[in-house]
C-alpha cells in the first residue's frame, strides 16, 4: 500500500479489515460491536474501503479434503518459451486448468510455480500430461505431506 494510500486510513479501518479477513460473512452489526462504532458508520468506512479496490473479493473457502481432493501438490514448471505473445498463450492455458489454485511467474531454476489440488495420483498423473502438452522443458512435483499453516489473511496488524 502506497503511503498516500495508508494515511487514508485509521486504526478502526484496519479493524474492519482485519475483521473481514478473518471471519466469513461477519455482519456490519458484529463488526460495530468490536470496533466500537455503529453499524451503519463500519457500513460506510467498508463501502469507502472497497471503492479504493482494498477488498479483491469474498469467498468460503471449501474443505479439500471433505470433497474428495486428498493431494495437494507444488509444481515447479520450466518452458522454453520467451516471446511475449506465446506467454500469453501459455499463460491463458494454465489460467483455465481447473486444478490449479494458483500460478506464480518465477525468476530463478524454473519459470512457474503451481499449487494444484487433485483427488488421487491418477488425476496428478493425467494433469502431468496436460502440462507436457504446452511446450514444457522440465517439470517437478512435491506433494504436500501435511499442513502447517494456510491463511489468506495479510499481516496488517502492525498497521494500527
Amino acid at each position: 500500500m502506497k503511503s498516500s494510500e495508508k494515511e487514508l486510513f485509521d486504526d478502526i479501518d484496519y479493524r474492519i479489515l482485519e475483521c473481514i479477513q478473518s471471519v466469513n460473512n461477519i455482519s456490519n452489526t458484529q463488526i460495530a460491536e468490536i470496533v466500537n462504532l455503529s453499524a451503519p458508520a463500519v457500513h460506510t468506512r467498508l463501502k469507502k474501503i472497497a471503492s479504493q479496490g482494498i477488498i479483491d473479493k469474498q469467498v468460503a473457502i471449501l474443505n479439500q479434503q471433505r470433497l474428495g481432493f486428498d493431494l495437494l501438490c507444488y509444481v515447479y514448471m520450466s518452458t522454453d518459451i520467451h516471446r511475449e505473445e506465446e506467454l500469453r498463450i501459455l499463460e491463458d492455458q494454465l489460467i483455465n486448468i481447473d486444478e490449479i489454485l494458483e500460478c506464480h511467474s518465477l525468476t530463478g531454476e524454473f519459470d512457474y510455480l503451481m499449487k494444484i489440488v487433485v483427488r488421487d495420483r491418477r488425476e496428478l498423473a493425467q494433469f502431468i500430461r496436460k502440462l507436457n502438452k504446452m511446450k514444457v522443458t522440465r517439470i517437478q512435483t512435491n506433494l504436500s505431506l501435511r499442513e502447517v499453516k494456510s491463511t489468506t489473511a495479510l499481516p496488517i496488524k502492525g498497521e494500527f
